[in-house]
């Protein structure tokens, strides 16, 4: 029997360029590694951040043992820190003011709250999670007093009080998040580990870049993409499960909000009006009604008029992690139906793909063999019409500051499966736009995150919303849940 084996060939593949980012308003500071651009070219709001914020104004909140690290800290993030660890990739950090053209200072004497060490002693009839709680919404409130003396709150959560981190319905984390967010207070969480870290480079980058975006700073935006038509937005969907009377359970909607550069990253959280049956598949891929996917779809696309003079976008694009329903897909329709271009792209991390990048071996009649680095990063791959696999993990030697670079140094990067349930045109735009928004991560000094921006923080809050389901649904500056 004879078999034609060409019929099983696999497409060919592509390799999308790595994106640039963007250092400056008129995109003509761009570098491919964000913290390499920012020792070049300073941040992208250099030009306009100190005229509002002359300092970045530090408040403290923890117990009185850990002042003296705290104060450390900051004197790290303040002074130059020549690279011990990624040498491939971090540049040396410069300082704080020297990076982003203004000074780490302390706030006043009023935005500072000492608890005392035995936190314990002030509710001894409490639980421990529900007096460190009373403590941070006491600080929280006392701190609200004089919000305009300090731009960004560090807080102190200490190892020595683990046993009240986490209980039933809590997370400390999300809590003092929430409480921030009620407040209008950007919060950074310090622990023991930040005093003990021996990389200080690493760690002054990326505590100092988180530190200028809660302060309502820019560190870098998208650069120009090849192929992507202007006007773009895109909307990251993120849903978690509540319970309201008699134990229904309604999906709470988390959507973000971004403008065609990766600016504009605020928050839409949702509660969900139309009530869901509990069913294993309800667990596995909660979903919304198309009369709710409607009103989110709606309120985000408010808030990015709101933005851009009540003009719409030419052309939209929504991520989330699991299939889109129908019933999602009309709805999302019904909102958008001013728009030209539509895409809902299901963005799946479970592929089972795996590849090995080959050479060609230069001995004579020699088959290729395995290159000593994974697949380089851009990787794409299509598999149907609206199915293609990208990889955004790989080798990345463009952001090296020596030859190659693989971020992790480990493991065989598996690609993101990129599912397309409406819309038209190349994957590949759809593609190098998921790369691209990889990179938008202003929590992290890394070249890239393993998901686009649009999942990742909408997981965020959706995380939030889950542990704290007092938090009200309406929109958030993203600065507030970092």
């Amino acid at each position: 029997m004879s078999v034609d084996y060409s019929k099983s060939k696999l497409p060919p593949f592509s390799l999308l360029g790595e994106p640039n980012l963007s250092f400056d308003t008129d995109d003509s500071s761009l570098d491919v590694n964000p913290l390499r651009g920012l020792d070049r070219f300073g941040p992208h709001s250099s030009d306009v951040f100190p005229n509002f914020t002359p300092n970045v104004r530090l408040a403290t909140m923890g117990p009185q043992s850990g002042w003296a690290q705290m104060r450390g800290l900051v004197s790290t993030l303040r002074s130059h820190q020549a690279p011990a660890d990624r040498k491939d990739y971090v540049p040396a950090f410069g300082g704080f003011e020297k990076v982003f053209g203004v000074p780490l200072v302390a706030a006043d004497k009023n935005a500072h709250i000492k608890w005392n060490d035995e936190l314990y002693s002030t509710g001894p009839d409490q639980p421990p999670h529900l007096q460190l709680l009373n403590a941070m919404r006491e600080g929280m409130d006392q701190l609200s007093l004089v919000r305009d003396q300090f731009d960004v709150l560090l807080v102190h959560l200490p190892e020595m009080w683990r046993s009240a981190f986490f209980a039933e319905g809590f997370n400390a984390h999300d809590e003092l998040k929430a409480l921030g967010a009620a407040s209008g207070i950007p919060t950074q969480v310090i622990n023991d580990r930040s005093f003990s870290f021996s990389y200080k480079a690493s760690l002054a980058w990326r505590l100092s870049i988180a530190l200028y975006v809660k302060a309502g700073g820019i560190p870098w935006k998208l650069g120009p993409l090849q192929g992507v038509p202007e006007h773009t937005a895109y909307i990251g969907l993120a849903y978690s499960l509540r319970s309201g009377a008699e134990g229904t359970k309604f999906v709470t909607c988390c959507s973000q909000v971004f403008d065609a550069d990766g600016g504009g990253m605020q928050f839409v959280a949702f509660e969900a009006r139309d009530p869901v049956q509990e069913t294993p598949d309800i667990r596995r891929n909660p979903y919304l009604s198309r009369s709710d996917m409607r009103a989110v779809m709606a309120r985000s696309l408010s808030l990015y008029q709101s933005r851009n003079g009540g003009s719409l976008p030419r052309r939209l694009v929504v991520h989330k992690t699991t299939a889109f329903k129908q019933d999602e897909i009309e709805g999302a329709l019904d909102a958008t139906s001013a728009i030209s271009e539509v895409e809902c792209v299901e963005i799946n991390r479970s592929s089972p793909w795996r590849s090995v990048w080959l050479t060609e071996n230069k001995g004579s009649g020699a088959p290729s063999r395995p290159d000593g680095y994974p697949v380089p990063r851009g990787t794409t791959l299509v598999q149907s019409g609206c199915s293609a696999l990208v990889w955004v993990a790989g080798n990345a030697p463009d952001a090296s500051l020596e030859r190659n670079y693989y971020q992790g140094k480990k493991s065989i990067p598996k690609p993101l499966k990129i599912v397309r349930h409406t819309g038209s045109g190349p994957l590949e735009c759809t593609a190098l736009e998921a790369l691209a928004l990889t990179k938008m991560d202003w929590n992290n000094d890394a070249l890239y995150d393993p998901v686009p921006v649009t999942i990742r923080y909408s997981q965020t809050l959706a995380q939030t919303i889950a542990n704290v389901p007092t938090l009200p649904g309406r929109e958030y500056p993203y600065r507030l849940f970092m």
